[in-house]
């Protein structure tokens, strides 16, 4: 009988299209060493070769592997090659395409899928050039959305593929040339080099840019004055009307004037509707800026979310679009979540209301519908991290379909002893979005009943001294909201680029992102010497420039070539200037390493070494003259502390991890020590009873090498990123430049 070949973007996707399409006969069996799924229609038998995302890799020639030695300007120019990373998948495909007429593309519907698909195609056209190629578009993995997809098919869009290929080979370029000319000027090579990128720079400067705001910022002195009230047993506060007292004279004078006081007289009362509008329907950005809420990174998130998607949970969580088509059946989706009683009273008070009428955003779309559920996974055998951001995209949809939240606001002016003060209250009218939607907390502030010329007790008066505060560091939250409005990266990217920026130890901390002095040292160089490298503005353009491919109104080659002349003229600049940008570096990179005085000789300084076998220690600058030394911890990021240990008086550190802060004696016989290591055993157990309590409980995952279905025997991060990690040549990830 004639073979039908599909292929899918990854085995948990296959295997579920598979079931789907053959209505659960599907077969699975393993050839060539990859994973394929089999099953019969009454007309042909068709075979689902799943991949495992890229199975071809951008990078340059072997000779061009070698840093130093390479001419960075012939590296500008280099030839690109693409290059097989899964032999037996490739195998596979060949041999399937032999025996094949049709062969139909069902990776993701983006362009990193379009190109993902198309690079499975190259190969099996080598095998079979006259294959009959289909197209499936689908947003998510649901029965009636892949058959209709399976129905309808059309073409592969080459443009889309196109575009991401160019985004591949610019930030290979880029990548490899800016890192290896930083990491071999500073002298950083190895498995620390300094990391420097298209994209990656730029957001990078957004953050040490805000930190040089911080430093340079100087605190101002103001005064306020509240007034603590009551009326009918009420308790409630008012500030005085001008706010802020700059002048402390000032303040204290008013101050002096009402704090006798025992009562207070209404001069005014009004009120006001408040309309609390209901959250867009989820982008890929505000999903995974709503998903910090949760304690995830964005990374985390991403992967979750991606998982989720594979599992036929929720739609496609790549997308631009705030807006649902009118073809999603929102009833139906409403219809699923209400079969649980997680879910089950929202949906009938939404459902109760009769015509539906959702949220709609600026951006509207027609690749893919905003994020949305559909279906519900059972939670006693869901992790619960998968859970809660299954529950976010869930309550996020129901809050689109709600009503707008409403509230009274009450503003009172009164006077106490002739000084004009000022109360506040709130109450909710009407709970609507709010109501389903836990994430966005509605503070009441209850007033007592007044009218004018009532007069109220006063309780006390006080005066507080404040100071005005530095900016707020950059959430992730907020610094992808930045990078969406810089248009810096992509929705597909812009979580695994703030990854990049921890994995090579530039920024730290979870909840607010504060850079370190390599970053400051990184970006202070090439904002002097090459500021364009660090602008938002460039990097903005040739994103348009991919979109330019994407729409078939340039071709691929013409926009790299383009970006290979841009970034030629800038390394013309960094290598001008290179010994200054080298020093500068290495002093960076000395201070860094810094910690505190030697205790032992007094006029070294304690700094974090590394032994010949790679394991990092605390030594003195002052060796071979001065042999102290201290063990490090060989995970987290060290930073000194000016504050001597309170049991034994050693020098201490800060060791901060992705969730953690401790300040730890650097002397392991210390008694200190003892209590850290009872906590720290008492969470290992902790974790390990967990785990074991909730074996049962997690996702299904498919074991990338071996293609068998195993459950996870721990909880872990979920890589997000479609892309291998490179090797070799570039240095660095592509991608994530």
């Amino acid at each position: 009988m004639p073979v039908e070949l599909i292929i899918t973007e990854k085995g948990i996707a296959g295997q579920r299209i598979a079931q789907i399409l053959s209505d659960g006969s599907a077969k699975t069996r393993a050839r060539e060493g990859a994973q394929v799924f089999d099953f019969s229609k009454p007309s042909k038998d068709v075979s689902v070769v799943p991949l495992r995302g890229h199975i071809v890799e951008v990078d340059f020639p072997r000779k061009y592997s070698y840093w130093i030695g390479t001419d960075l300007r012939e590296l500008v120019h280099a030839p690109i090659d693409y290059n097989g990373t899964e032999p037996g998948i490739i195998a596979l495909l060949k041999k399937t395409a032999g025996d094949a007429l049709t062969v139909i593309i069902a990776t993701d519907n983006d362009r990193e899928g379009e190109a993902i698909g198309v690079e499975a195609l190259r190969f099996v056209q080598q095998a079979n050039p006259k294959i009959e190629v289909k197209r499936a578009y689908f947003s998510a993995i649901a029965t009636q959305e892949i058959r209709q997809a399976f129905r309808e098919l059309t073409t592969v869009d080459f443009n889309m593929a196109d575009s991401a290929d160019a985004r591949r080979e610019i930030d290979l370029v880029w990548g490899a040339v800016l890192t290896r000319f930083v990491s071999i000027v500073s002298g950083k090579m190895g498995k620390e080099f300094l990391s420097v990128g298209r994209v990656q720079t730029p957001v990078l400067a957004l953050i040490v840019d805000r930190e040089k705001e911080r430093l340079a910022f100087k605190p101002q002195k103001y005064w306020e004055l509240i007034a603590h009230l009551e009326k009918d047993a009420v308790g409630f506060e008012a500030f005085h009307k001008q706010g802020r007292f700059l002048d402390e004279v000032q303040a204290k004078n008013v101050f002096e004037g009402v704090k006798d006081a025992k009562e207070g007289v209404v001069e005014n009362v009004s009120s006001r509707k408040r309309v609390l509008a209901r959250p867009l329907p989820f982008n890929t950005t505000e999903f995974l800026r709503a998903a910090t809420v949760l304690g995830l990174s964005a990374g985390q998130a991403m992967g979750i979310a991606e998982n989720l998607y594979m599992q036929g949970f929720i739609s496609y969580p790549r997308t631009d679009n705030t807006v649902y088509p009118r073809v999603l059946n929102l009833k139906e989706i409403l219809s699923e979540l209400g079969k649980t009683g997680e879910f089950y009273g929202p949906v009938q008070d939404i459902l109760a209301r009769g015509e539906l009428n959702p949220s709609r955003g600026s951006k509207e779309s027609k690749d893919h519908p905003p994020i949305h559920p559909v279906a519900v996974p059972e939670r006693s055998k869901t992790g619960e991290r998968e859970w809660k951001v299954f529950e976010l995209v869930a309550r996020r949809f129901l809050a689109t379909l709600s009503e707008d939240a409403e509230t009274l606001n009450v503003s009172v002016d009164l006077f106490i002893k002739g000084q004009p003060f000022a109360a506040t209250g709130q109450t909710i009218t009407k709970s609507g979005w709010k109501a389903v939607y836990p994430y966005s907390v509605l503070k009441e502030v209850h007033l007592p009943k007044l009218e004018k010329g009532d007069l109220v007790k006063v309780n006390k008066v006080e005066l507080l001294g404040k100071e005005t505060l530095p900016p707020a560091r950059y959430s992730q939250s907020a610094l992808l909201k930045l990078m969406d409005e810089k248009n810096l990266g992509t929705k597909s990217t812009r979580h695994t680029i703030i990854q990049k920026l921890y994995a090579r130890k530039y920024i730290s901390g979870l909840k607010s992102v504060e850079p370190n002095a390599i970053a400051f040292a990184v970006i202070d160089a090439l904002e002097k010497y090459c500021k364009d490298v660090t602008e938002p503005r460039m990097t903005a353009e040739l994103e348009g420039e991919m979109d330019g491919v994407a729409a078939g109104k340039k071709s691929k080659n013409e926009v790299v070539e383009e970006s290979r002349k841009l970034l030629e003229g800038l390394l013309q600049e960094l290598l001008k200037n290179k010994s200054d940008i080298g020093s500068a570096l290495r002093k960076a990179l000395q201070a860094d390493s810094m910690l505190v005085q030697c205790p032992a000789c007094k006029t070294g300084q304690l700094m974090i070494r590394k032994s010949k076998f790679g394991k990092r220690f605390v030594g003195c600058s002052s060796y071979p003259n001065c042999t102290t030394t201290f063990p490090l911890p060989q995970k987290g990021t060290i930073s000194p502390s000016q504050n001597p240990c309170k049991v034994c008086g050693k020098p201490c550190v800060f060791l901060r991890g992705a969730r953690f802060r401790l300040e730890m004696c650097l002397d392991m016989n210390c008694p200190s020590k003892d209590e850290w290591k009872k906590r720290s055993a008492e969470k290992k157990a902790k974790a390990e009873e967990n785990a074991t309590s909730n074996s049962s409980a997690l996702p299904v995952e498919k074991s990338i090498r071996s293609g068998t279905i195993i459950l996870q025997k721990k909880p872990r991060a979920i890589k997000a990123s479609r892309a291998k990690k490179p090797v070799g040549n570039q240095g660095v990830e592509q991608g994530n430049m």
